[in-house]
């Protein structure tokens, strides 16, 4: 009795509308999806596949074309009158969508596999080729979502960083310098590529002239964080580092942490794991 508020609430994020779009290369789809499973039967050569004693690479290749064919035609036939049709497109369709075109592909093999190997058509023999394409399935749908997710992230950190570096073009930012004969620095926002912590100095790196140039300044890196905290896209990323995020030009690592690339300097910047969620909530 207590469950059922809690199930509904772990189920809600099935209404939530789903983050990214369809691919509208669905025919280079259907070949990339076709070569996968041909790549699987006969590379892997799962679920007794091994056994076979004739030509694996044409039978492999024989199911991959039906993989092919059926993936073109559902998103032909089905996919695309759907999403003409049902607005906001939410997780439970997708995820239903995505359960279909495994059981028309399941369903298709199986066929294929009873006429090519003369076997009776059996409910129990489909239940099984549903159950290796159910598995199979799995594997792509999660390497296929992985791949849109992080395509999704690009396409959103390219757009908010293009947004925000047109916004800020006409301001200048001034980091002060606590030295009593001190010269205060004061560049364009989107010049500023990072700024290191160096004991009682920190290190700024920005673009003078469109090359890299690097200032010491006598102040902490703590202070220039305070100063610049109305600048939504000057982010810590490390203990000792400070980025703009307008200026990434690529980001390479996992959970553990990443290295930066920032406009034309050459210096790695790390993301230390700590800052990891902060950065993909940020772009996010």
């Amino acid at each position: 009795m207590y469950l059922c508020p809690k199930i509904l609430k772990d189920m809600s994020f099935l209404t939530r509308k789903y983050p990214f779009k369809q691919s509208e290369h669905w025919l280079r789809d259907s070949i990339i999806y076709g070569i996968i499973i041909w790549a699987i039967l006969y590379l892997l050569q799962p679920f007794g596949f091994s056994l076979y004693t004739g030509n694996k690479c044409l039978i492999a290749a024989i199911f991959g074309l039906i993989t092919s064919v059926c993936y073109a035609f559902y998103y032909w036939a089905v996919i695309r009158s759907l999403l003409r049709h049902i607005t906001p497109w939410r997780i439970w369709h997708n995820g239903c969508m995505v359960l279909g075109l495994i059981l028309f592909i399941a369903l298709c093999n199986f066929l294929m596999f009873s006429y090519i190997f003369e076997l009776p058509i059996t409910f129990s023999m489909f239940l099984v080729f549903l159950y290796w394409t159910l598995i199979i399935g799995v594997f792509i749908t999660i390497a296929s979502i992985g791949f849109e997710y992080n395509r999704f992230l690009r396409e959103k950190m390219e757009e908010l960083l293009s947004n925000t570096t047109e916004e800020q073009k006409d301001i200048s930012i001034t980091i002060h310098d606590n030295n009593v004969r001190g010269n205060d620095l004061c560049i364009p926002i989107n010049s500023l590529l990072y700024i290191e912590a160096q004991k009682n100095n920190i290190s700024v790196c920005y673009l003078n002239d469109d090359k890299p140039t690097f200032t010491e300044v006598h102040t902490t890196l703590m202070a220039v964080i305070e100063e610049l905290k109305d600048y939504e896209n000057i982010f810590q990323c490390h203990r000792s580092f400070v980025v703009n995020v307008n200026n990434i030009t690529s980001a390479r690592g996992n959970s553990n942490g990443y290295q930066l690339k920032l406009g034309k300097c050459l210096n790695s910047i790390p993301v230390s794991r700590q800052y990891v969620p902060k950065l993909k909530a940020f772009i996010a």
